[in-house]
């Protein structure tokens, strides 16, 4: 049998069910690019996701730790919604997608990885990308590291302004 490696999968398999939040624990980090955060608003923030299912899988958040979106203030709720068309729109610039998957996961029978923090996914999608590995082997393939689809879209998020 053939072992495929994922190390980096350890870091998310040991924080789930921890006390701290990672997006709390993002927002009280000062190093952006290290915490991957691309974006903070006035409510909310943009942040690639560390585990992705697509490279330039995002995740948008409330800073106020809340559960559900009907807790979201109209400010908030705004604010996410605009974070997710600035999001669709760094992608499309940045990797030309044919697709996006959007959405949340709220709660635990859910399929939610962070639980008890309202957040959104956009996935980028293109034609093809679904093959065996994460059927068989348990495991995405991703053709760059964070770091260089985060200076990617960072540099992209500042030319669409």
């Amino acid at each position: 049998m053939e072992r495929l490696w994922t190390p980096w999968r350890m870091e998310y398999i040991q924080s789930v069910g921890k006390e701290d939040c990672i997006f709390c624990r993002k927002l009280r980090a000062e190093d952006d690019r290290n915490e991957l955060i691309l974006e903070r608003g006035d409510h909310s923030f943009l942040v690639l996701n560390k585990f992705p299912y697509n490279s330039g899988h995002l995740m948008i958040a409330p800073f106020r730790h809340i559960d559900l979106p009907s807790e979201l203030t109209r400010a908030e709720s705004n604010e996410l919604f605009a974070f997710l068309v600035r999001g669709e729109k760094t992608l499309k610039a940045a990797f030309n997608p044919d697709g996006f998957n959007v959405g949340a996961n709220i709660g635990r029978c859910s399929g939610a990885g962070v639980v008890g923090h309202f957040h959104l996914h956009i996935v980028p999608r293109w034609v093809g990308d679904t093959n065996f590995m994460p059927v068989l082997g348990e495991t995405r393939v991703l053709p760059q590291t964070l770091e260089e689809t985060y200076d990617i879209l960072k540099r992209v998020q500042q030319g669409i302004g």
